[in-house]
C-alpha cells in the first residue's frame, strides 16, 4: 500500500454495538435493598432512610388514587392472604351451627358463592385480575416498611424522622391487618423512642390506645391490656367499652362500640369480630326456633349472605323474612 492511497475504514465492529440496541434495565429502588437483619447496611445511612422513606410514599399514594370501592377491595384482599388460617378456624366454628348438614340449595358449597346480587354495592367486587398487581405494590409497600423500620433500629435514631416513619408504617400495616408489621412498630415507638425523644399528648393516646386494642382484642390479653391502661394513664371512654364487652362477652355492646372508633381502631377490633360473632350465633341457636332475617344481620353485624358463604347453615323461609334456626321435634 502506497503511503498516498487513502486509509481503508476498519471493518471491525465495535464490541459495545451490539448491546446498544437493548433497553437498561430498570431497577426498582424499593426491591433494590435487603433487610437489614440479614447483612444489608446500606440502609443504614440517614439520608438513604429517608430518600427510601419518600419512595415509599411515592409508591403509596399511586395505590390511594384508585376510587373509594377499589381501594377498600385491596385492603381486604391484602387482610384476606393474612388471616387466610383464622378464617379457616372461624368456618369450622360457623359450620357447628348447621341446622342440617347440608346449607340451602342455592348456597351450597359445591358452587362458588355468588358474586353479583342487586341487595349492596359491596356484592359487586371488581375481578380478582385487575387487583394483582395493586396487591403485588401493597406487599412491596408493607416489606419496604419492614426494612426501613429495622434501618432505623439498627442505625439508633429516634428523631422525628423516625417518628414519622413509625407513624406511616403504623397505620398501613393495621389497615392490612399485618399484625407482624405493626407491633413490632407500635412497641419501638413507645418503649425506645418515646423514653428518648417524648412523643406529643395526642400522639402518644393514639398509640398506647392501639397497644390496648391490639392486646384485648388479637391477643386476648386482658391483664395485659390493663397494666399498659395503668402504665400510660389512659382514659378513653371507647377502649373501656371495648375491653367490658370483650370481658363479658357483650356482642352488643361491642358493636355499638365499634361503630364510635375512629377507622384504625376499628380495624384492630375486627381481629375479635369472628369469636364475637360466633358467640352471638351460639346466643341466637340457643335462645330461638326462628327470628327475623334483619334481627339475626344486626346481631351478628353480617348480611345473611354472607353469613351462609362463612359456613352458617340456617335455612331461609319460603319468603325469606324469617331464619329457621331449630326445627320443633316431631315437625
Amino acid at each position: 500500500m502506497k503511503s498516498t492511497d487513502p486509509a481503508r475504514p476498519s471493518s471491525r465492529r465495535a464490541a459495545s454495538g451490539a448491546w446498544s440496541r437493548l433497553k437498561p434495565v430498570r431497577e426498582d429502588m424499593l426491591e433494590s435493598y435487603g433487610l437489614p437483619s440479614k447483612g444489608e447496611t446500606r440502609l443504614n445511612d440517614f439520608k438513604t432512610q429517608e430518600t427510601y422513606f419518600n419512595r415509599i410514599i411515592e409508591r403509596y399514594m399511586k395505590l390511594c388514587a384508585l376510587n373509594r370501592e377499589e381501594l377498600d377491595n385491596l385492603f381486604a384482599s391484602a387482610t384476606d392472604t393474612k388471616n387466610s388460617e383464622a378464617s379457616s378456624k372461624l368456618t369450622s366454628s360457623f359450620s357447628s351451627l348447621s341446622l342440617s348438614k347440608h346449607a340451602p340449595p342455592e348456597y351450597q358449597n359445591t358452587k362458588p358463592p355468588p358474586t353479583t346480587t342487586t341487595t349492596a354495592p359491596s356484592a359487586h367486587p371488581i375481578p380478582q385480575k385487575a387487583f394483582t398487581p395493586s396487591i403485588q405494590e401493597l406487599e412491596t409497600v408493607l416489606s419496604s416498611l419492614r426494612k426501613l423500620r429495622e434501618a432505623i433500629t439498627a442505625s439508633n435514631r429516634s428523631d422525628s424522622f423516625a417518628l414519622r416513619a413509625y407513624t406511616f408504617a403504623i397505620h398501613v400495616s393495621i389497615l392490612c391487618h399485618d399484625w407482624a408489621s405493626y407491633l413490632p412498630s407500635l412497641l419501638s415507638l413507645l418503649n425506645i423512642i418515646h423514653p428518648r425523644n417524648p412523643l406529643p399528648p395526642s400522639t402518644l393516646h393514639e398509640f398506647v390506645g392501639l397497644l390496648i386494642l391490639d392486646q384485648a382484642c388479637r391477643q386476648s390479653d386482658f391483664s395485659g391490656a390493663r397494666q399498659t391502661k395503668l402504665q400510660y394513664g389512659y382514659k378513653d371512654w371507647r377502649v373501656e367499652a371495648v375491653l367490658r364487652a370483650l370481658v363479658a362477652d357483650d356482642y352488643v355492646g361491642f358493636w355499638r362500640v365499634r361503630r364510635a372508633v375512629d377507622g384504625y381502631q376499628r380495624s384492630v377490633m375486627e381481629w375479635a369480630d369472628g369469636n364475637m360473632r360466633v358467640h352471638a350465633l351460639k346466643c341466637l341457636g340457643k335462645a330461638y326456633l326462628s327470628a327475623d332475617r334483619p334481627f339475626v344481620e344486626r346481631t351478628t353485624e353480617r348480611r345473611w349472605e354472607e353469613l351462609v358463604q362463612e359456613g352458617v347453615g340456617w335455612e331461609l323461609s319460603a319468603d325469606g323474612e324469617k331464619v329457621i334456626i331449630k326445627k320443633p321435634k316431631g315437625a
